[in-house]
């Protein structure tokens, strides 16, 4: 891959100041502080759970307390989005601190997956990897690491290890300059307000005739609607990680470098904000 460490470790180490606050449904003894943390961008919910629990659990009757689970203005946040897209998707036009009210009561399985321990996670995290890898390469780069390999994926993400995640994660980011890129581009588009969670398809880097598909190429084929108009017109924001890149982007480059840990590329669909 093009060796681009600067924008790898921006992605990296991006950050959301968010404001948790206990939601007023009785289980608490007294009045709890809220409680404050620079969330990862490329982390899940899940693995700081146990900060905010501890936060709040001194102030309730622990008895009462079931599954906890985060809302954002009536949203339930799924555990197993990563939490750059959660912003993106539903606060990205919010101002800061990102305001998230914590439940210990009424979980909505309806809405929610439950995760009831890191495993969850971390399965559902190489499940992801294990996929991408079989839209790039056939399974084969994944399938040649061992176990700990693995695991060194995931404990980077866990403890927010730059160095060791890339180590391993950058075999997956490789191909054969011949054949310009991958064989499928792992991606996901999310549309704001929309019941579908995702839309994904196969979708190569390189057209036919060897040119370069770019960002503005994948908008257009599935969701035309959030391509800018010959004018410049938007209607829609596309958004990677908080920012909005340009419709020239070759796709190929933003897989290797914007790509979440999971290694798909999280794309959302937000509506123009109002001036």
């Amino acid at each position: 891959m093009a060796d681009d460490k600067d924008v790898l470790r921006d992605v990296w180490f991006g950050r959301i100041p968010t404001c948790f606050t206990l939601h007023q449904d009785g289980l608490m003894e007294r009045e709890a502080d809220p409680y404050y943390l620079l969330l990862p961008r490329i982390s899940y919910l899940t693995l700081v759970t146990d900060k905010v629990r501890k936060h709040f659990q001194k102030v309730m009757r622990t008895e009462e307390i079931s599954d906890i689970w985060f809302e954002y203005e009536g949203i339930p946040l799924k555990w197993h989005y990563p939490i750059g897209l959660l912003f993106d998707l539903h606060a990205s036009n919010s101002s800061l601190p990102w305001s998230i009210i914590v439940h210990f009561k009424n979980f909505p399985a309806k809405d929610l997956l439950r995760c009831q321990s890191k495993d969850v996670i971390e399965a559902h995290f190489m499940s992801a990897v294990k996929e991408a890898d079989a839209l790039k390469h056939k399974s084969q780069v994944i399938n040649e690491m061992q176990k700990k390999d693995h695991k060194q994926l995931w404990m980077g993400l866990q403890n927010d290890k730059f160095d060791p995640f890339w180590a391993i994660n950058r075999k997956l980011m490789e191909y054969l300059s011949e054949e310009g890129g991958f064989r499928y581009i792992p991606f996901r588009i999310y549309k704001a307000n929309s019941d579908r969670p995702f839309i994904q398809k196969l979708f190569r880097p390189v057209a036919l005739d060897g040119k370069a598909h770019t960002l503005g190429d994948i908008i257009k084929d599935i969701c035309p609607e959030a391509h800018p108009t010959d004018d410049g017109e938007k209607k829609y924001q596309v958004v990677i990680h908080g920012i909005e890149p340009m419709m020239e982007t070759p796709l190929q480059w933003l897989s290797e470098h914007l790509s979440y840990p999971d290694n798909f590329l999280h794309i959302s669909i937000i509506p123009q904000p109002a001036d």
